[in-house]
């Protein structure tokens, strides 16, 4: 019955009647073949002596026109003979060329496009509301999209071209074929009913879209935006963007808190609220012992919340057994982290630079960031054009050794890889780590399918453009922050479920059960970062966990599901 359906509403199109009728042109002229054919057929036997009647022409013309030839009535003379060759000769182009192709050319294949194309719709259907709307289909989108399905958030990516709306129709995506600058399109897409649209073009685009978004909804829906450029954050934001993001900058800078620090001391690498998250070296002194003996708890009150080795973060666990290249995620307060900061760090000078790999914006963004530190870097740049400082730029291919020389390779902590081609961010990873095995290496990934190469390459640490991306979507829909620290760990915020009211923390065994450690909870304006582990969970509040993928997914299948409550702040 839907096939039934389908070809009706086809017939109805447009195209069906162009079609149609150049179908219909191609019939009149066979059968213009077919009764020029009969008459001559007439003659022909007229001129041999024989009779038949007009049905037997008709016949002995179709049956000639399509090369069946039953030779029940033949003619006897060279006319006749030569006449039987014309009418079988162009039966064979009409009827088994010219007449096929043409079916095929403007009904079949035609109705198979329509057919295709109809997979991506053009209308979201009435009783989706509380949506988010995705420009286009990227590596941002493609980063974003999980976290939603996970969350139980309805969502379209809105693509202009339909043979790519049907493409990803066909890898699961849930799309819809249109331009998010058109208004009518807006409106098939339930504008109204949205809880929030992502504009991820270029700047001048989503402009365009944040100004057609507030020609129809005003302020009712929020728009977040990314913008390359600086000067046009403000343009975004004067023609409707409730978050205007600068991703390059935003990498850059979360690339340079990556930097461990020469002297041990704790870096901070987030914020999430009064807690503060941060990464340091193991100290010397607890290299090769558990945790448990380790005494960090008692003596500092901090939460070790998980342990990287060389690109692999495992959750800390009281027989975790600390290397000599082991860095600690550590979640506390202020005065928790410079209490390890007196215990540990060790009076210590480093005056060779950082060396960062690309002077792009996000390379920019890191040294700014370093220089803000009090640390001094290096960019190495290929483009002339792209140098702003020569006496902290060095112009060459990282590639050449010379060039990696120049810039301090030899004695540098540290190594940033920023270049926009995840190739050859592999490429340069393998490289540095094979001429400095004890150095840092913090790389960036566009695509998030190229985080786990970059780590097998030998990066300590690796952000991607799309995270970046899609975890300040997130955070600017949902009222519950998640903060990345890292790929591949986050830290998010979710209510005490009814399971877990009136337990401890020790009786729970949230950690052990899911792998997310609670580093915080959150009762109204009472935020108590590593709470005693003897304290019940109250009903009112909010637990602060921080895990991976798998952890938060198990935590949430087991506990419950967050479910989307309509709207995001703003």
């Amino acid at each position: 019955m839907k096939s039934v359906g389908f070809i009706i509403a086809y017939l109805g199109t447009g195209q069906a009647r162009r079609s149609m009728r150049i179908l219909s042109w191609m019939l009149g002229i066979l059968l213009l073949f077919v009764a020029l054919y009969s008459v001559l057929f007439h003659v022909v036997m007229e001129r041999e002596g024989q009779s038949h009647s007009w049905l037997t022409a008709i016949y002995w013309t179709v049956v000639t026109m399509s090369t069946l030839g039953f030779g029940d009535i033949t003619f006897e003379s060279d006319l006749g003979r030569s006449f039987s060759v014309l009418v079988l000769l162009s039966g064979s182009v009409f009827i088994l060329v010219l007449l096929p192709f043409t079916f095929i050319q403007f009904v079949l294949v035609p109705w198979i496009e329509l057919n295709q194309r109809s997979r991506a719709p053009r209308r979201i259907p009435p009783d989706v509301h509380g949506h988010v709307l995705i420009t286009g289909a990227g590596p941002i989108q493609s980063a974003l999209v999980p976290r939603l399905v996970r969350a139980g958030i309805p969502y379209y990516v809105l693509v202009g071209d339909v043979d790519e709306a049907v493409k990803r129709h066909d890898e699961g995506l849930a799309v819809m074929v249109g331009e998010l600058d058109d208004p009518d399109v807006l409106r098939a897409a339930g504008i109204e009913r949205a809880a929030l649209v992502a504009a991820t073009e270029t700047d001048a685009r989503n402009t365009n879209i944040a100004s057609t978004v507030q020609e129809i909804v005003s302020d009712t829906v929020a728009v977040v935006a990314t913008a390359n450029s600086k000067a046009s954050v403000d343009i975004l934001t004067l023609a409707g963007c409730d978050h205007v993001l600068q991703l390059g900058e935003m990498l850059g800078v979360a690339l340079a808190k990556r930097v461990l620090l020469p002297d041990d001391r704790c870096q901070v690498i987030g914020e999430f609220g009064e807690l503060l998250i941060a990464e340091a070296h193991a100290p010397d002194q607890l290299v090769g012992k558990p945790l448990l003996d380790s005494g960090l708890r008692q003596r500092t009150g901090l939460t070790v919340a998980g342990v990287w080795h060389r690109g692999q973060l495992s959750v800390a666990r009281p027989t975790t057994v600390l290397g000599p290249q082991s860095i600690l995620v550590l979640a506390g307060s202020r005065s928790q982290l410079d209490a390890y900061d007196q215990l540990f760090s060790v009076p210590r000078t480093v005056d060779a630079p950082v060396v960062i790999i690309g002077g792009g914006r996000v390379g920019r963004a890191a040294g700014r960031a370093l220089a803000e530190a009090g640390l001094d870097y290096r960019i190495i740049e290929q483009q002339p054009d792209r140098i702003r400082d020569p006496e902290r730029y060095v112009l060459g291919d990282a590639a050449d050794l010379k060039v990696l020389e120049q810039a301090g390779i030899g004695d540098a902590p540290t190594v940033m890889v920023t270049t926009h081609d995840d190739d050859v961010n592999v490429y340069l990873t393998i490289y540095c780590r094979r001429l400095r095995p004890d150095i840092q290496i913090i790389a960036r990934a566009r695509l998030d399918r190229n985080v786990s190469t970059l780590h097998r390459a030998g990066a300590d640490a690796v952000l991607s453009y799309a995270s970046t991306g899609a975890n300040a979507i997130w955070n600017a829909l949902t009222s519950d922050n998640t903060l990345q620290l890292a790929e591949g760990l986050d830290v998010f915020r979710v209510p005490v479920p009814p399971e877990l009211v009136g337990r401890t923390i020790r009786d729970a065994e949230i950690r052990e059960a899911t792998g997310c450690t609670v580093v915080a909870i959150a009762d109204g304006d009472d935020f108590r970062a590593n709470p005693d582990v003897t304290v019940p969970f109250p009903a009112s509040a909010e637990l602060v966990l921080i895990g991976d993928g798998d952890s938060e997914d198990r935590f949430l299948r087991r506990y419950h599901r967050r479910r989307w409550r309509g709207r995001p702040r703003r």
